[in-house]
Parts: structure tokens; C-alpha cells; sequence
């Protein structure tokens, strides 16, 4: 039973404001309220709203007979000892305890956990939640949960699992989480139009909120994920159909026509003929007379590069400038550095704007943009900081999709007076699902690779073949080629996994056990953004031979030299973010490789390995991601969504997806502007919070 703390005027007072600081929660002091501030938890309405990552079920008890080693399980059994406490070292301390029930004995350890010798007692009952150890002869557990039968706080019942912080435990947050919902339930405003939720048999707001964060049954837990799913994806389809429809009525100049062979005679290749055709799809737009907003897919090396800088000519040539936003200083710098010297030769005068600039060269590039001395500029986040003004901005280009949402190509398409919009991603999903998930957006699909290019070749392997893997690596290095490693990401419990001590570690293993005479680096995504340019610059230049990374290199710097990918733990990545990975290699004239390492034996796993090793096709590997993940499990790990969805999931709720975009027309269609729907509104202007003019 979860104990209440707290007076009936703090109660009061968090009835009436979802918008009231979480400190008026019972237990969350100044130190708390700041490492809940890291989560971008700061109100209640925004503790409530801090869902689960995943489920785990512990509602069934089994004997310690029939526990498995390596399967998490509860189990209920008597202290048989007075737990004992051994000092092993500064900063390890363990408490042992011995547990029976009538088929067994449990030997169990906590490390660092002092308080439980005095809170475990000899008689008395617990439930433990762990992992179990041992053999079938001597079963053990290490820091197991543990608590009172009938509590059924972090056992007996569907538990959920949160992303935390240091300084917040499940059990902190679980039990705020339970006091928030019991103070704001019943204010909690339901955007959904009552005749939408009966339409699609959804639960109402306040159930949906109890029964994801406490479900009383995996029915109840399906319901509430539904219903909050649902209004996700209608919110979302609503804010892309307002975008649309304003797009619709504001008109622009149309461009001119130019004649593009200078451009096409001066490429030292030729393009494929769906690199033209999405030429030709984009250029149509910018001579249409409304602003274009056009999405180019194409695959890891598909040449949408060369898209991008046909339109910057096209642009540059009708007189008006064209920037190009990339997500990172060292993509920016390797796009200024391929598209200068193919453009400014043809009359496209070219500049380079990033945050890593020094002050004198940043204050020329903005004083030569805004006076118009520049058609086309290439940059980060810097092409939207305030003071960069354009002279007449006609085209917004944005590499990589899933770094920049609605609001970032809103914020850069604001520095000019409805300019068109190119937006460029090498994350292929189906074409049905992207004209749903895009709904702002043409789409044009590169589907042809430039001939020449050398697949790369893959493999997936046992975890017993590192031997054989780490000689390959030395091999291919000694003949001057370099390796990405990918390395395993361990859950560490409740905790959320460490990456900087993951990739640290195993850096360092590999620098003194595996290979001490080559040059190891690692790169991981708690670093500064800085830093990580810096280790992928110096990796660039040749100046290491092993690059150990978590994924933040899945987008990342070209490194023609790179020959060879090692995903470690491939069974934990979706099959698309490993063609993503895989993509870091195979840009160069050298034979490639891609070994995925899984000790993993489920069918699953299997039958995902094998399509990476039979085919190239993001298009492909996309389809069958979307097939092999089903409709999902809620007990499992949730899969990657888009960025801004906090439930759905695009791989899981495709249905749902579909469903909730027809509703969303239906609305616009009988209420065009919302005015009987305030409060819908409302929450799509906060979830599209840089672009609050789509209602105006």
C-alpha cells in the first residue's frame, strides 16, 4: 500500500492546476525536483504524462524450483537467517540472505543495500523479483526487488518500467506518478471529440491514464495504450492537415525556367533516372506558384545529395538564395566541401555557416547573407539563430528527416517569405506509410543506387566467432582500411542503460586486450556535441582505426575509408536501424563488409539476420520491419516511433494510424477551423509549438 503524505489544501491546490510544480508532490524535494528537471519533468501535468517505456509482468509466483536461470521471475519464500553484512571493499558492501519455500532454498545478494540486514527479518515472508542465477542444484539472485506480500508496488501486478535519471528510482517515481494521478484524474481535459472516442470505442481520459501507468489487466493496459495512441496520431494528423491546407492557399511567385544542362553537364557522373525524375518533381513545384514542401527518399547512397544541389542551382539561378540545414557541424562541413566546388564554378556563390565557426568568419557570412552576396548557404542549427537574416530566402533544404521535425523546418522557413522546402531522409518506410506519416509533405522516392556501387557484403555470426572477427578487423586494417564497432548496450536493472561506461569499458578491452598495436576511439552520445565532432573528424582523417560507437553514428560523418561495420547485440536494433548502421560503410572503392554478432536464437532474430544478409533494399528491409513487428508487445521493449510520439509506435499501429487519420479528416471536414473544438486545438498548437499561425 502506497502511504500518503501530505495535507487536504496541498490536495486542494493540485486539483485545480495540472500546471503546479511537481514539489508539491509528498517526497520531492529541491534536489528531487531538479533530477526529475533533466527528464523534462517540472508540473504535474507533465509527471502524469511521463508514460512507461515498457511492462514487465510479474503477476504470476513461481516456486524456487521452478525458477530458470537467466529468466526473470517472482518468487515468494521465507528468510530462513538472520541476513548477514560483509564489507568487501570501499563502496561494496553485501547483505546475504537465505530464502526457502517448500520445494527449495534461494540464496540472495544486495550490494550496497546496508539498510535491508535491519529490514529483512528471520520468519517472515517477501516476494523477491530478479533474475535468476545458479544452477538447478544451488539457484541464487543479486539485488533482487523486494517487498511484503499484499503490497504490490513493484510485484504481484503488471509493472511499469520508466526511462529515469540518476537520483529517481521506479519506486520515487512510481509512487509520485500514483499521487499526481490521484490529485489531477478527474481535471484531466479529453481532447478527443466525444463522438471520435465512441466512433473508435475508446476509453475515456482518465482511465487511459490510470490504466497505462497502474493496469489492473493486459486488457485494461491494450485499451488505455489505444486510446492514447489514437490521440497521438490524430493530434498529429490534424497539425499536418492544417500545415497542408495553408500551404494550399498562399501563393507565390513562380520560378522561372532555367536550363539545367550547364548543371547536368558539369557533374563528373551521370545522374540515375529517379535522381532526374526527383529533379524534375521538385523543380515542377518551385514553378508552380505555391511554396513547395516535398520529402526525397532515397537510400544510404542514393545520391539525394545531388537532388538538393539541383535545386540550390535552380534557385540560385531565378535569383533568390537557398540554405541547406544539416544535424551536425562535421555533415555540414562535408556538404560545403562536395557542393562548393561542383557550384561555384557555374555562378552559385557558396558559404559555410556552423556554431564552431570563429566570431570574424561568422560575422562575414551573415553580413554577406543578409546583403545578398551569397546564394547558397550550408549549415547547422546556426542558420536559425536570431541575427541571421536572409536577403530573399527561396529555398529551405533539410538533410535527415528524423533530426529536424515540423517546428525546426518551420523555424528556418520563417527567415524568408514562404520559401520552398526540400526535405531529404535516407530512412527508408514504405511510400503508403510515409504519405500518411508525412502529410505536409509531397514524397519523391530515389529507388536506384548510382551503377558501380560495390554491395556491401553481410554476415551474421555467433558471439563465439570474435576471434575470428577481431583478426578479420586486423587484416582489413593492415591493408590500410578502417572498422566501426557498434558495442552492446546492457540494461543495468532499474537503471537506465550506461552508454558512456558501455562504450568506455569496451574501448578500452579492445585497446588493451584485442588490439594494442592499432588505434582505438570511442564516440558515444553523452558527449558534447563538440566532442563527438571532434573524435568523428579525427576518425575522418585517418587518424584512428577502430571507432567503438553506440548508434549516434547512424547518421554521421563519410568515411570513404571505412570498410568494414560490427554491430554487436544485433538482435536489440529494429532491422531499418541496422540498414541505417550498415550504411556507414561501402562509400569507398574498397570491398565492405557487415558482421552482426547475436547469440540470440529466437526465430525472430533469425529470420531479421537473414533478410539483412540477403538484400540491400532499405525499401525492402523497411517492409519487412514493419511485417516482423507485428502489431507489437506490450510487455516487450518499445520500438523506436516518431520523434514527438510518446505511445505510438509506426511499426506497431499502422491500423491505428490509418484510422486516426480518417478521423481527422472527417473533423476538418465538418469543423474546418476547430471553433467547436477548442480544446483539440489547443493541444495541436502545443504539440506544434513553432508554428501556432496554422490556426490563424
Amino acid at each position: 500500500m502506497i502511504e500518503k503524505i501530505g495535507s487536504q489544501e496541498r490536495r486542494r491546490h493540485m486539483e485545480a492546476e495540472l500546471t503546479a510544480s511537481v514539489r508539491e508532490i509528498s517526497g520531492i524535494g529541491q534536489q528531487r525536483a531538479r533530477a526529475l528537471g533533466k527528464l523534462g519533468i517540472e508540473t504535474l501535468g507533465q509527471l502524469i504524462g511521463w508514460f512507461p517505456r515498457k511492462y514487465d509482468d510479474r503477476t504470476s509466483i513461481r516456486r524456487i524450483a521452478d525458477l530458470v536461470p537467466g529468466e526473470s521471475a517472482c518468487v515468494q519464500a521465507m528468510i530462513a537467517a538472520p541476513p548477514t553484512l560483509s564489507h568487501i571493499r570501499k563502496g561494496m558492501d553485501l547483505v546475504k540472505v537465505r530464502a526457502v519455500d517448500d520445494s527449495g532454498v534461494l540464496d540472495v545478494t544486495f550490494f550496497n543495500q546496508t539498510w535491508l540486514k535491519g529490514s529483512l527479518r528471520q520468519g517472515e515472508t517477501y516476494i523477491f523479483y530478479g533474475k535468476a542465477e545458479g544452477n538447478l542444484l544451488r539457484r541464487q539472485m543479486a539485488s533482487p526487488v523486494v517487498e511484503p506480500p499484499g503490497r504490490r508496488e513493484m510485484t504481484g501486478r503488471i509493472v511499469p518500467i520508466y526511462p529515469l535519471t540518476a537520483g529517481v528510482s521506479q519506486l520515487i517515481l512510481s509512487r509520485s506518478i500514483r499521487q499526481g494521478l490521484d490529485a489531477c484524474r478527474d481535471i484531466l481535459p479529453d481532447v478527443l471529440p466525444d463522438e471520435v472516442r465512441r466512433d473508435h470505442q475508446l476509453c475515456r481520459i482518465g482511465y487511459a491514464y490510470e490504466n497505462i501507468h497502474f493496469p489492473h489487466s493486459p486488457e485494461a493496459l491494450a485499451l488505455s495504450r489505444r486510446r492514447l495512441a489514437f490521440e497521438e496520431l490524430f493530434l498529429f494528423a490534424i497539425g499536418l492537415r492544417r500545415l497542408r491546407r495553408r500551404r494550399e492557399v498562399v501563393h507565390v511567385s513562380p520560378c522561372q525556367a532555367v536550363d539545367m544542362e550547364p548543371f547536368y553537364r558539369s557533374l563528373p557522373f551521370s545522374l540515375t533516372d529517379a535522381q532526374r525524375r526527383c529533379i524534375d518533381e521538385a523543380l515542377g513545384d518551385m514553378r508552380s506558384g505555391l511554396p513547395m514542401n516535398r520529402l526525397c527518399q532515397g537510400d544510404v547512397g542514393s545520391g539525394k545529395t545531388m537532388v538538393a544541389a539541383a535545386c540550390a542551382y535552380f534557385c540560385a539561378k531565378n535569383h533568390r538564395q537557398a540554405a541547406l540545414m544539416a544535424p551536425t557541424e562535421i555533415l555540414a562541413r562535408q556538404h560545403y566541401a562536395g557542393l562548393a566546388p561542383l557550384l561555384e564554378p557555374l555562378g552559385v556563390r557558396c558559404a559555410l555557416l556552423t556554431g564552431g565557426l570563429p566570431a570574424r568568419e561568422k560575422r562575414a557570412a551573415t553580413a554577406a547573407l543578409a546583403a545578398g552576396a551569397i546564394d547558397f548557404i550550408i549549415g547547422t542549427h546556426a542558420l536559425l539563430s536570431q541575427g541571421v537574416e536572409y536577403r530573399d530566402l527561396g529555398l529551405v533544404v533539410t538533410d535527415e528527416q528524423h533530426r529536424f521535425g515540423v517546428a525546426q523546418r518551420a523555424a528556418l522557413a520563417a527567415k524568408g517569405t514562404h520559401p520552398h522546402t526540400l526535405v531529404m531522409s535516407a530512412t527508408p518506410i514504405p511510400r503508403t506509410l510515409a504519405l500518411i506519416l508525412y502529410g505536409d509533405l509531397e514524397v519523391s522516392i530515389i529507388d536506384q543506387l548510382p551503377p558501380g556501387r560495390t554491395p556491401v557484403e553481410t554476415y551474421a555470426v555467433p558471439g563465439s566467432y570474435h576471434p575470428r572477427v577481431y583478426q578479420f578487423i586486423r587484416k582489413l586494417v593492415s591493408q590500410g582500411r578502417q572498422a566501426y564497432i557498434v558495442c552492446p548496450m546492457v540494461d543495468a536493472g532499474d537503471a537506465p542503460p550506461d552508454e558512456r561506461k558501455a562504450v568506455t569499458d569496451y574501448a578500452k578491452m579492445l585497446q588493451e586486450e584485442v588490439f594494442p598495436e592499432l588505434r582505438v576511439s570511442f564516440v558515444h552520445g553523452r558527449m558534447k556535441p563538440r566532442e563527438k565532432e571532434a573524435v568523428m573528424s579525427a576518425f575522418a582523417a585517418g587518424e584512428a582505426d577502430i571507432l567503438v560507437s553506440t548508434t549516434v553514428i547512424e547518421v554521421g560523418v563519410d568515411v570513404p575509408n571505412a570498410a568494414v561495420m560490427v554491430i554487436e547485440n544485433a538482435e536489440r536494433f529494429g532491422l531499418s536501424q541496422l540498414h541505417q548502421l550498415r550504411g556507414r560503410v561501402g562509400r569507398g572503392r574498397h570491398q565492405s563488409y557487415c558482421i552482426l554478432i547475436s547469440d540470440s536464437r529466437t526465430e525472430e532474430t533469425k529470420a531479421r539476420l537473414r533478410i539483412m544478409s540477403r538484400t540491400a533494399d532499405g525499401f525492402k528491409i523497411a517492409e519487412e520491419d514493419l511485417r516482423l513487428r507485428g502489431p507489437g508487445d506490450f510487455f516487450g521493449q518499445r520500438q523506436h516511433g516518431l520523434p514527438g510520439l510518446r505511445v505510438a509506435d509506426i511499426g506497431c499501429d499502422t491500423q491505428l494510424l490509418q484510422e486516426a487519420q480518417e478521423a481527422a479528416e472527417g473533423l476538418l471536414e465538418r469543423d474546418p477551423e476547430l471553433k467547436g473544438h477548442p480544446a483539440t486545438a489547443q493541444r495541436v498548437i502545443e504539440l506544434f509549438t513553432q508554428n501556432e499561425d496554422i490556426f490563424n
